[in-house]
């Protein structure tokens, strides 16, 4: 089987038993890998009714067909389970050089089922694999332990860790790797706690089958040589995902003070150029990256180091917080990386927790003393320790979600719990912005952006506008986007370089033989995105239109200053987005999709559909 290892690694932590098994070939051509290999074996293999963090549950980690191979991007990977957070579909996307280590030692997925009686670290040195007692390392932070894996197995181990959050199953705890990649949403390490892995180290020595070398390489050079001659690359990689911050303050789209607004006053003091000329040591990119974003910092009057901030964590960790100081961004980023927590939804419950405390819904005895209000950065470092650490009230409340939380404590502080599904949303303000708007409100794992970034589309065909050409839009964006996540490719080279996606087809076709069209592989990402649908409804009771609710507060509440001042969206134009979507998706008006959408995309039999 060209293009894959032809393995599966299973290892199951409650018997210690460790196999491989073939990977199945029919479901390789139907669903490629990675995201749709993850979503087909949540499906299958995890029971109707699983409690996410018992045995039943498991966690899938599943490099695409062209991770690991030099090709623009290329060291991509996703980890599927049933979220702790959402009750729902988890499937979280990370980076770095673990994915193509996984690959050259042979697997196509590794799964890991059950829950082991002690903590352990999976050890995969091509064929040798063993379940090593972690003990030792329980309590660690995800770089210390790193750090401490690197010095003990040697510099060419791949590792992955889970920080004290994930060993207290915060509800969105992270998965760790390279010193500052993450996967980082739905409570992926929440499952790896549960489970007591603390880390995973891979090292692989074995070469993927291509076949068709002469004629992969040639695509890949040209894709390459796109990449390297765009006329982005530049700033690109001098500023990377941070030079969105000054766009979104200046569109109204940056998160502030728990979304109330879209543009922060002290936003110029976390721009880009500030940034690198502060704290910005060095580039840094994953595996196959011709345009290195990550940045390597260091915080002088923190004295830390720290892989960031990208844009997500400084909003969602800065503007958010009400934070204008990069240098407090950088550390609080660096305790959310140290502790294992995701700092989206870490900033989306701090910043609903910090508008609590200045309405008076929550007081210092409640806050364990922390004087919670926005741009308190001590505050801040402090409540992140103490949710990683299920320390008191409020860190132990706040561990558990921004949904959960706010149904704990009421009195209508519902209305500014931002989420989707139970999935804090990322850092984009959407009061005036209804195709961002939407593809929140339907995107398969909550309120991430990585689904659909819409947000230009809004600001190009105008704002407010309410029409099925948006619904459209957002609907193509979610067969693209998430494509790049089932390949193992990152979607930046195409996002930011403008580099084509005509590469992907021919250079998937040289790989593995099989002649797809682009239109092939999008059918399939549509294919993937029904399943993980389904996943819902058969998961969570009652599922359906009243799931793909927005937050209040982008629909009831206007936007406080900035160009989007006094915005926002009526609750009857986001319904009216959500029903041109459902009906182009060939869903019915409570968003199931109907058994004809089943059988076009050969899902019928698969989700137990009776035939006509």
């Amino acid at each position: 089987m060209y293009g894959y290892a032809g393995r599966i690694l299973r290892v199951n932590l409650s018997t210690g038993v460790i196999t491989t098994e073939p990977t199945p070939e029919n479901v390789m051509r139907d669903f490629l890998g990675g995201r749709g290999l993850g979503a087909y074996l949540l499906w299958t293999e995890v029971p109707r009714g699983a409690d996410p963090l018992g045995p039943e549950n498991k966690l899938f980690i599943s490099p695409g067909p062209l991770s690991g191979l030099l090709f623009p991007g290329a060291g991509k990977m996703d980890f599927t389970c049933k979220s702790p957070l959402t009750g729902g579909y988890a499937g979280a996307s990370m980076g770095g050089m673990l994915t193509a280590e996984i690959r050259y030692a042979g697997y196509d997925s590794i799964i890991l089922e059950g829950i082991s009686p002690k903590p352990v670290y999976l050890f995969i040195d091509d064929d040798t694999v063993e379940l090593r007692d972690a003990s030792d390392y329980w309590g660690m932070g995800s770089f210390a332990l790193e750090r401490r894996l690197k010095d003990e197995l040697g510099e060419e181990f791949q590792i992955a860790t889970i920080g004290p959050a994930g060993e207290n199953l915060v509800k969105y705890a992270c998965i760790n790797h390279d010193f500052g990649r993450q996967a980082g949403r739905g409570g992926v390490g929440t499952v790896m706690g549960v489970k007591k892995v603390k880390a995973i180290a891979v090292r692989g020595s074995r070469s993927i089958p291509i076949a068709d070398v002469d004629e992969f390489v040639r695509v890949a050079k040209e894709a390459y040589r796109a990449c390297k001659t765009a006329d982005m690359l530049e700033e690109w990689t001098r500023y990377g995902t941070m030079m969105v911050t000054s766009w979104c303050d200046e569109n109204g789209t940056l998160p502030t003070r728990n979304f109330q607004s879209g543009s922060f006053e002290l936003g110029p003091n976390i721009y880009a150029p500030v940034f690198r000329e502060k704290i910005v040591v060095t580039d840094k990119g994953c595996f196959g990256c011709p345009s290195p974003c990550g940045k390597y910092s260091y915080s002088r009057k923190h004295a830390i180091y720290v892989e960031g901030p990208e844009y997500e964590t400084n909003g969602m960790l800065g503007s958010d917080l009400g934070l204008g100081d990069i240098e407090d961004i950088a550390k609080a980023n660096q305790l959310c990386d140290e502790l294992g927590l995701d700092s989206i939804s870490t900033g989306g419950c701090i910043a609903w927790a910090m508008e609590c405390y200045e309405k008076g819904l929550l007081n210092q005895e409640q806050t364990g003393g922390l004087d919670l209000r926005f741009g308190n950065a001590e505050a801040v470092f402090v409540l992140i320790e103490r949710i990683a650490r299920r320390e008191g009230w409020l860190g132990n409340l706040l561990a558990e979600g921004v949904k959960h939380a706010a149904a704990v404590v009421g009195q209508g502080s519902e209305k500014w719990a931002i989420h989707v599904k139970g999935m804090e949303q990322s850092a984009y303000a959407t009061h005036d912005a209804t195709s961002m708007l939407l593809a929140y409100m339907t995107a398969d794992v909550g309120a991430h952006h990585n689904r659909a970034w819409a947000i230009t589309y809004d600001i190009a065909v105008g704002r407010s506008r309410v029409t099925p050409e948006k619904a459209a839009k957002v609907i193509e964006l979610q067969h693209i986007r998430p494509l790049m996540d089932v390949l193992g490719c990152c979607r930046l080279q195409w996002v930011e370089l403008g580099m084509s996606l005509e590469y992907y087809a021919p250079a998937l076709k040289a790989l593995t033989g099989i002649d797809r069209s682009w239109e092939d592989l999008l059918h399939i990402s549509e294919r993937i995105w029904n399943l993980t649908r389904m996943y819902w409804v058969r998961e969570v009771e009652g599922f359906g239109r009243n799931w793909d609710a927005p937050p209040p507060r982008f629909v009831e509440e206007p936007a406080v200053g900035g160009v989007t001042d006094g915005k926002f969206t009526p609750p009857e134009a986001a319904q009216q987005m959500l029903s041109y979507y459902y009906e182009q998706r060939g869903w019915d008006e409570n968003g199931i999709p109907t058994r004809e959408t089943l059988e076009r995309l050969g899902l019928a039999e698969l989700v137990g559909v009776s035939p006509r």
